[in-house]
C-alpha cells in the first residue's frame, strides 16, 4: 500500500528542533540505512503480524491546505478490533459523519451512521485483502493501514532510501523508540514502544514535495493484545430504516459526507 498516494494528505509539525539550532541525533544521510532503526522496526512488525487479535485506539491528524494558502487541521478519532487472518471492526468520527466498517471474511459492510446507510462487497479473503479494497473502492482512509497488514514491514519499508534513530522520547506518557525514514516522496517517522512489546505509538507521514509540506498523523493508544470478542462482533446487522446503496459519498480529506448526490 502506498503511503505517497494513500496519505497524500496531512498536517505539518512545526520542527522546533531546526528552530532552535538542535541535533536529535544522527544525520538522515541520502542512500544511509540507520542498523538501530532497522532493527526496531523488524522487531515491531514481527510483533505485530504475531498478534492473532488485537485492538487499539486512534486520534488521527489530517492537514489540508485551503485555496488561500491557509493550512488547517482536521481531526477524527478510531477504534480497531482485528481478528487474523480475516475479519475486523472499526469505527471512526470525522468532521462530518459516523462511519463504521465491518469484514468477517466473507462480506465487506461500510456504513455511514448519519446517512443511515451503508454498502456492502461480497469479499472472500484476509484483512488486507479488505483493507485493499476499502482504500481502492471507496477512498475512505483507515488509520495507520500499513500497520495493519499482515506484513507491516514490507509496506513501511518500500521505497525508502534513508533512515535514522533518534534515541528515546515519550508519547501518551509511554517510553518509545524515535525512528524516521525517507522515500523519494514522503518523509515518515514512527515511535515504537520501549520493552519487550514494541508496539507502534505514533506514526508521522509528510509529503515534502506538496506545498506546505502537509503531514497526517496518527497516535495509538488503548492496545489490547488479547482482546475478549464477542462471536457475532464483525458481522454487520443493517440498523432500521438503513439504506442500502452502491456507495457512500467521501470528499477529498477521507471522509464520508452527510451529502448524497442526487438519484
Amino acid at each position: 500500500m502506498k503511503r505517497e498516494s494513500f496519505w497524500k494528505r496531512g498536517l505539518l509539525a512545526a520542527s522546533l528542533g531546526a528552530a532552535l539550532g538542535l541535533s536529535a541525533g544522527p544525520a538522515l544521510a541520502a542512500g544511509e540505512l540507520n542498523a538501530d532503526a532497522d532493527e526496531i522496526l523488524r522487531a515491531m512488525s514481527k510483533h505485530l503480524a504475531g498478534l492473532k487479535a488485537f485492538s487499539v485506539s486512534a486520534d488521527i491528524s489530517n492537514e489540508i491546505l485551503t485555496t488561500e494558502g491557509q493550512k488547517l487541521q482536521l481531526n477524527a478519532s478510531s477504534d480497531v478490533l482485528m481478528e487474523r487472518p480475516s475479519r475486523f471492526h472499526v469505527t471512526r468520527q470525522g468532521k462530518f459523519a459516523d462511519a463504521a466498517l465491518f469484514y468477517d471474511g466473507a462480506t465487506l459492510t461500510l456504513y455511514g451512521k448519519t446517512l443511515n446507510a451503508y454498502v456492502q462487497k461480497d469479499l472472500k479473503g484476509t484483512t488486507d485483502d479488505a483493507i485493499r479494497a476499502i482504500e481502492q473502492g471507496t477512498g475512505l482512509g483507515l488509520p495507520g493501514a500499513d500497520l495493519l497488514l499482515a506484513d507491516p514491514y514490507a509496506a513501511l519499508t518500500s521505497g525508502v532510501v534513508s533512515s535514522g534513530y533518534y534515541g528515546r522520547a515519550f508519547v501518551g506518557g509511554v517510553e518509545t523508540h524515535h525512528l524516521a525514514f525517507r522515500t523519494p516522496k514522503v518523509d515518515w517517522q514512527i515511535w515504537v514502544k520501549a520493552g519487550n512489546e514494541p508496539l507502534p505509538m505514533k506514526y508521522v507521514i509528510t509529503t515534502k514535495w506538496m506545498t506546505g509540506a502537509p503531514q497526517y498523523s496518527v497516535q495509538l493508544s488503548n492496545w489490547n493484545t488479547k482482546p475478549v470478542i464477542a462471536p457475532n462482533r464483525f458481522k454487520f446487522v443493517a440498523p432500521k430504516g438503513a439504506e442500502k446503496l452502491e456507495a457512500l459519498p467521501v470528499d477529498e480529506t477521507g471522509e464520508i459526507t452527510d451529502k448524497q448526490e442526487s438519484k
